[in-house]
């Protein structure tokens, strides 16, 4: 894509992805389906984000997350080195390899890409299949990238029971685990894109944030659901301590 950043709400080769509202089609529902099965098929069947994922050649509609955050605030450009964690199916990984790709220029990118998850190899990408919550995880993903590197991102979310002190607790666990892994593999000025959930970002670790990183926000990008309670960190310019 020739090093390239779409803004919001645009898919490939800039095609915009339109709204829901012309989107009505009806999911019968079956005996053997159950009512919140009918449910999500007919969310999913009615996502334009869905629909334009198909169009497009991406494995997750998640991949427009990742184009909407970088159409803000710009952390993909050719050279740089990528780790993606949760990165199954692919989604954001393929967002990062067409982004980063510029046959313009000499600069090679290198992207690692880590899932407990198996997925489909992409060409390029140095994947692994691990559960990055192993205390071996940080080792074995900082021997991909022995200089670095110069992006971060974690699209991860660990299984959630419905009780929310016991999900907020394993929300900051992981959000907690890739910060700090960020900051033992980060080059100067690099950044980290997290996801988190509304309300789950502890002032903590944002205080923290804000001492190793020149900028932190957070961003709801147009892909995620208005009812879903994800939002994303977005921490740029770090610092060595």
């Amino acid at each position: 894509m020739s090093g390239m950043t779409r803004g919001p709400g645009t898919g490939k080769k800039g095609r915009t992805v339109r709204s829901g509202r012309n989107l009505h089609t009806r999911v019968k529902t079956s005996k053997r389906r159950k009512t919140s099965s009918t449910s999500w098929l007919q969310r999913q069947l009615n996502d334009p984000y869905v629909v334009a994922a198909q169009k497009d050649g991406y494995r997750s509609r998640a991949a427009y997350k990742l184009i909407e955050l970088n159409g803000r605030f710009n952390f993909l450009r050719p050279g740089t080195k990528v780790v993606d964690l949760g990165a199954a199916p692919g989604g954001w990984t393929q967002v990062v390899l067409e982004t980063l790709s510029d046959p313009a220029t000499s600069q090679s990118s290198e992207v690692v890409a880590l899932d407990i998850l198996d997925m489909d190899p992409l060409p390029g990408v140095d994947m692994m299949i691990h559960d990055f919550m192993a205390d071996d995880a940080p080792k074995m993903l900082k021997s991909r990238l022995p200089d670095g590197a110069d992006l971060v991102l974690s699209d991860m979310a660990p299984a959630l029971t419905g009780h929310s002190a016991t999900d907020h607790l394993r929300i900051m666990a992981v959000v907690e685990a890739a910060y700090l892994f960020a900051c033992e593999v980060l080059t100067q000025d690099g950044c980290f894109v997290a996801k988190v959930f509304q309300g789950g970002t502890e002032q903590d670790l944002l205080a923290e944030m804000k001492k190793r990183f020149g900028s932190v926000k957070h961003a709801k990008p147009p892909a995620s659901r208005a009812e879903s309670s994800e939002i994303y960190v977005v921490a740029q310019g770090f610092r060595y301590a």
